[in-house]
């Protein structure tokens, strides 16, 4: 049995780090824990501008100093990985793929959101692709069990027909919108979107001509072509989303921690269809982020195209371009595919520094 070899570019808190911040609950949760929980990958390089950070992550995941690099490149020349995490922010995210795709690197994960701009989400479905690699993007709501557990629900038909959906908790739109979207787009299927039409509350204060100077927070309407019409809203109930179909309703509730189901039971006073709460299927918790990590495991080992991919991640860039562009029209609905965007995400402050330590 293979052991795949993986290389980490960008060590902060996705890339190695948010483990000391989120319930223990999660399981493995950053790229580097992940492929330290996987039976089948290693760990065995990582790069970072910042010295300490990489420092850190020799410390905790045994990276040894003569495989820590402030250059990218070179790393991924000299250590030929099988797979590469890139964790790094948007803006500097599709140079790395594209570079890792180019140099024979035959599995990416690649953290949310794709890339900064319509135009280097392109780069890299078309570097990806030319070049045969794997790709998956780190929503990893698309690898819990817990919504697995909802989308079968779903696809049984116990709901019946799916007409629309609603996701509480949208924000900011590269780093939380593109959660929420990917699992309304995974929740139906992976239909295409028809349009969107939105609004961004800050959206005249980030957007400077063709620069967003910060993630945009959002919130509207995607119709998909298949009829289902979401709603991504932000209505401080935190992260909870709504299937409703038109024989019931299946709820996940704080954040994948509470499930409910509501199937028709009887008529009420006058003649309408009650909702009547039922089981919800039981399920075996797991990490998301090895989930994903197995994934793509499978793809390299037999061949077969990952749960993600790089045109699900691209058409999940789209959408938050689409949001930003039904802004700037003035809330104007938007048709896609999207095309002429020019918009790209360009912030002029560092990164956040992650928490080496669990803060209890």
């Amino acid at each position: 049995m293979k052991i795949y070899r993986a290389a980490l570019v960008g060590c902060s808190r996705m890339g190695a780090f948010i483990d000391n911040e989120v319930p223990a609950s999660f399981g493995a949760y950053s790229h580097a824990a992940g492929y330290e929980a996987c039976e089948r990958t290693e760990l065995i390089a990582c790069s970072d501008l910042r010295r300490e950070s990489m420092r850190q992550v020799g410390i905790r995941y045994d990276v040894p100093e003569d495989r820590q690099y402030v250059d990218y490149r070179k790393m991924i020349e000299r250590e030929q990985p099988d797979i590469v995490s890139v964790a790094t922010q948007p803006e500097q995210r599709a140079e790395i793929v594209v570079f890792a795709a180019e140099r024979g690197v035959g599995a990416i994960y690649g953290e949310k959101a794709l890339a900064a701009a319509l135009s280097e989400a392109d780069a890299i479905v078309e570097a990806v692709e030319r070049h045969g690699a794997v790709f998956n993007m780190g929503t990893n709501r698309r690898w819990d069990p817990g919504y697995d557990t909802m989308k079968d629900l779903i696809d049984s038909g116990r709901i019946g027909r799916l007409r629309s959906l609603i996701v509480h908790q949208t924000g900011p739109l590269f780093n939380g919108a593109s959660h929420s979207f990917d699992l309304l787009m995974r929740l139906n299927g992976d239909n295409p979107v028809a349009w969107v039409q939105a609004h961004l509350p800050n959206g005249d204060r980030v957007i400077d001509g063709e620069r967003l100077t910060e993630d945009p927070v959002g919130h509207g309407i995607l119709q998909f072509e298949n009829g289902v019409t979401a709603y991504a809203l932000n209505s401080g109930r935190g992260m909870e989303v709504e299937a409703i179909g038109d024989r019931g309703v299946v709820t996940g509730m704080r954040n994948g921690n509470e499930w409910h189901v509501r199937e028709h039971g009887g008529e009420d006073h006058r003649g309408r269809p009650r909702l009547v709460p039922r089981k919800f299927p039981n399920f075996e918790p797991a990490s998301s982020t090895v989930r994903l990590i197995e994934d793509l495991v499978h793809s390299l080992d037999t061949g077969e195209p990952p749960r993600g991919g790089v045109r699900t991640a691209r058409a999940n860039t789209e959408l938050i371009f689409a949001f930003v562009e039904s802004h700037v029209r003035g809330g104007a609905r938007v048709e896609l595919p999207l095309t002429g965007s020019r918009f790209r995400l360009q912030r002029e402050r560092p990164p956040l520094e992650p928490k080496y330590q669990r803060q209890e």
